[in-house]
């Protein structure tokens, strides 16, 4: 009966450090996933620690396809010190995630305050040449975002370049996509998305931020599913009469 446990615990355990090769490869995709959504909108959130999270995930994400290796190893040959050095640095792993996902949502909290703090200096800024990287980043978003000014089209009145215009219109990322003849003219607001940047830049962002805190989370329940079969393993295999000779290096009479 104990040597089918530490059978369907070994079975169980190279299955999951199967997972964790495929889980390096999605953590690094989630964490260049950030670092490229980030940049598109680094312009309206200023605090770059924020890229903490994203950072240490990819550090996971690699750590994760050596802790594979090592668990592969320990479990096929039964290395009582392989095991052992898979369930620390599994251990550690597991703190790091939770560490990401406690970053996360402080970051996330902030959020608002951020863009609420940043939005409006981008916005005065804008002077619709492509040369002009807060030009690029406010059509980018309203494009995106399918949105216009900071909280309604009519923002726009308000900020130097519609001032220097003098025709009475918004920038074209302001139509909507289906309106081929939309000029951007004040006067067809119709032709225009409706809603503000503001709320959905930050919705954006907060998305962003649960995405990373979910990936966390569901890597650091199947890290702990990992160090349980690793323990098993372990704690059946040094009850083991036979094991104890082998490790400590007597004969079975």
């Amino acid at each position: 009966m104990g040597q089918c446990g530490v059978t369907s615990s070994k079975t169980v355990l190279v299955f999951l450090n199967l997972i964790f090769w495929a889980a390096a490869g999605i953590l690094c995709y989630v964490g260049a996933y950030v670092f490229i959504t980030y940049d598109d909108y680094d312009h309206f959130f200023e605090d770059v620690y924020t890229l903490i999270p994203a950072v240490v995930i990819i550090a996971v994400g690699g750590l994760l396809f050596i802790i594979g290796l090592i668990g592969c190893c320990a479990t096929v040959r039964e290395s009582y010190c392989g095991l052992t050095t898979f369930v620390v640095i599994l251990l550690l792993v597991f703190m790091t995630e939770v560490a990401v996902v406690v970053l996360g949502y402080v970051y996330r909290a902030k959020v608002e305050d951020e863009v609420n703090r940043s939005i409006k200096s981008v916005y005065d800024d804008y002077s619709g040449t492509n040369s002009n990287a807060q030009s690029r980043a406010i059509d980018y978003v309203q494009r995106q975002l399918h949105c216009c000014g900071i909280h309604s089209y009519s923002d726009w009145r308000y900020t130097p370049w519609y001032e220097e215009s003098k025709n009475n219109s918004v920038p074209i990322s302001c139509c909507i996509a289906s309106v081929d003849s939309c000029t951007g003219s004040l006067s067809r607001p119709e032709d225009l998305y409706q809603e503000g940047c503001e709320a959905l830049v930050v919705k954006k962002l907060k998305e962003i931020m649960m995405y990373v805190i979910w990936t966390a989370l569901t890597f650091a329940a199947i890290q702990m599913l990992g160090m349980l079969c690793a323990c098993v393993v372990l704690c059946r295999r040094s009850r083991d009469p036979a094991y104890e000779l082998l490790i400590t290096g007597g004969t079975i009479a």
